[in-house]
């Protein structure tokens, strides 16, 4: 079984900086996000990304998206921004937005499925961002389940389904749950909604 921390904002520091430590290891956690919760590992590092498929049972062709520390991290990830994704980060960033890019050749091929593309988002949850920014790494954002199998809105769900392949859990209650990040592509032109999650399509389409 996994190392479970429950969190206390007393402790923030503490338990961020151990998960980050963790991640940099090649480790991998479940941690909270704003709308479930997440299966993190270095973004940067192969084996735990494929850890990740393993831990999930997760098809390859599959994508996995990552949530980075500040909106400064892009430049590591991307190859550009555009108009249109300046407009998203500037309105839903941090919030549960995907937005996705074309990636730099640097970005590992597990995490954009051959596609040449990766997605990015900014979360809302400080534990999520904070661990991110602490790595100084891109975080996995997929979420902490079995594939095929209902997304966790709190720990002992995601334990039940895969915590005996993870290191570390932080528990930090019952996130908000729902319905998941919105994904929108902005290689191209006008940008596709590939997934209409928390944040709606009418609200997307003002802001563009």
């Amino acid at each position: 079984m996994p190392k479970v921390i429950k969190f206390t904002p007393q402790k923030f520091e503490d338990i961020i900086s151990s998960a980050a430590t963790l991640i940099l290891r090649g480790g991998v956690i479940i941690y909270p996000t704003e709308t479930f919760y997440g299966l993190g590992a270095d973004a940067t590092n192969n084996q735990a990304i494929l850890r990740i498929f393993d831990i999930k049972s997760r098809d390859f062709g599959n994508p996995i998206s990552v949530i980075i520390g500040s909106k400064h991290d892009l430049q590591i990830i991307i190859r550009e921004s555009t108009p249109a994704a300046e407009k998203l980060m500037n309105a839903f960033w941090p919030g549960p937005l995907t937005i996705v890019f074309k990636a730099k050749e640097s970005i590992s091929p597990l995490l954009t499925a051959q596609t040449g593309k990766i997605g990015v988002r900014l979360s809302a949850n400080e534990i999520a961002k904070q661990i991110a920014q602490k790595a100084g790494r891109p975080l996995t954002a997929t979420s902490a389940n079995l594939s095929g199998m209902p997304e966790c809105a709190n720990a002992e769900e995601a334990i039940k389904q895969i915590g005996n392949k993870i290191d570390t859990v932080i528990d930090a209650g019952t996130t908000a749950g729902g319905v998941a990040s919105t994904v929108i592509d902005v290689t191209c032109t006008p940008p596709r909604i590939l997934r209409e999650g928390t944040i709606s399509q009418k609200s997307i389409e003002k802001t563009l």
